[in-house]
């Protein structure tokens, strides 16, 4: 078998193979395998040069997913099974992506309670549900939950809300409803 043309396209390399078989690879398949054209390929190398294609392939689209915000595992998965990465190189793509720190999951959850904490205002409980909604596991998010004090973001809250109804209510009405909310915080 022999290479017969290299063509680049949008994002992805056509690879023509003896002029009949076509296969679209990824730029870091062609410098891994050191492709060139009229260069000759056994079945076996064009097996292994579609498996890297198909994973560097994955690892680029989980980049890419990335690259816009900070994502958990969860979500990583969920892209790539989305984007049909077959579903025996997404484990290994994703070892490949913590091992180097791209995704980690204790990271997501700390900066996600921090900047809550920073410039947000929700309670514990809502947290909670948005992580796990992002496939993270219970006990990561209670463990790094307790070592937070949410005292200053529910003075922060109570500050505002007695701000919004100083001028509109009298003092007992205020009172009452800063406790109302005050549970309603504590509850969240």
């Amino acid at each position: 078998m022999k290479i017969t043309k290299i063509e680049k396209k949008k994002r992805l390399y056509l690879l023509e193979i003896d002029e009949t078989d076509r296969v679209y690879v990824t730029e870091d398949t062609i410098v891994h395998f050191m492709l060139s054209k009229n260069k000759k390929i056994s079945p076996q190398e064009l097996e292994n040069i579609k498996t890297f294609a198909q994973f560097s392939h994955g690892k680029n689209l989980a980049l890419f997913h990335i690259s816009f915000k900070p994502r958990s595992e969860h979500e990583v998965k969920r892209y790539l099974q989305e984007h049909e990465i077959e579903d025996d190189l997404i484990p290994d793509i994703l070892n490949n992506l913590k091992e180097g720190k791209w995704i980690d999951d204790k990271s997501y959850v700390r900066t996600l309670l921090n900047q809550n904490l920073n410039s947000g205002n929700k309670g514990s409980h809502i947290l909670k549900q948005k992580l796990l909604q992002k496939g993270i596991e219970s006990q990561l998010i209670d463990c790094e939950l307790n070592k937070l004090d949410f005292t200053y973001l529910a003075e922060k809250i109570a500050q505002k809300l007695y701000n919004k109804y100083q001028s509109n209510y009298p003092q007992k009405a205020i009172k009452d409803k800063m406790l109302l909310n005050e549970i309603k915080f504590c509850n969240n």
